[in-house]
């Protein structure tokens, strides 16, 4: 069984909102496009509590963007994004949903982040999405969505970890730095990962 994870396709995420990924929504139709190729489909979503710890809002004189140890992890301090039960958290309306069978929220821990669609970024909460998946029998995973640098890429990663064999679908997909997930895909393909 092969299944796809669409990742965080979000409006906090498109252009306009408050963590635009760069040409964030010119992907949406491939997406919906590759629904067809999978046999199961899955999704993930950011829903992150108002005074999340990764929000540079928490740490008083901080810049977007920078940098802080968090629980003794370098931690990206981004900025405010994804609030359970904003519009900005809600999966985009012309993403199609009718072929997803389940989501997978993510991030609703204020003290960790969670990047990957499997587990928070300390590994010590799972979102049940690896259980769920080998209990459908699937074998291989493609993941793609937003953003390809962080929340793609982390996923995938966590995928193969699983033993899972798995493609990150890059023209699905978009990065919030280029360069940064250049450097992460030698890791990504290091590990036993496909790139499609």
């Amino acid at each position: 069984m092969r299944a796809l994870i669409i990742v965080d396709m979000q409006y906090d995420f498109l252009p306009g909102g408050t963590l635009a990924v760069p040409e964030g929504d010119k992907i949406i139709q491939t997406i919906n496009k590759l629904q067809d190729e999978y046999d199961i489909i899955v999704a993930t979503q950011d829903w992150h509590p108002n005074d999340h710890d990764s929000f540079v809002t928490a740490h008083l004189g901080s810049q977007p963007f920078s940098k802080i140890l968090l629980n003794e992890k370098e931690q990206v301090l981004w900025p405010v994004h994804c609030v359970q039960g904003t519009r900005g958290a809600e999966l985009i309306q012309t993403l199609n949903q009718e072929k997803i069978d389940k989501i997978f929220k993510k991030g609703m821990d204020k003290e960790v982040d969670s990047y990957s669609g499997f587990f928070d970024n300390d590994k010590l909460k799972s979102t049940g999405l690896g259980d769920y998946l080998t209990g459908r029998g699937v074998t291989e995973v493609a993941v793609c969505g937003l953003a390809l640098d962080y929340c793609v890429y982390f996923t995938a990663n966590d995928s193969i970890d699983l033993g899972f064999k798995t493609s990150i679908i890059e023209n699905a997909s978009k990065p919030i730095d280029l360069a940064e997930y250049q450097l992460k895909k030698i890791d990504f393909l290091a590990k036993g990962g496909f790139i499609i």
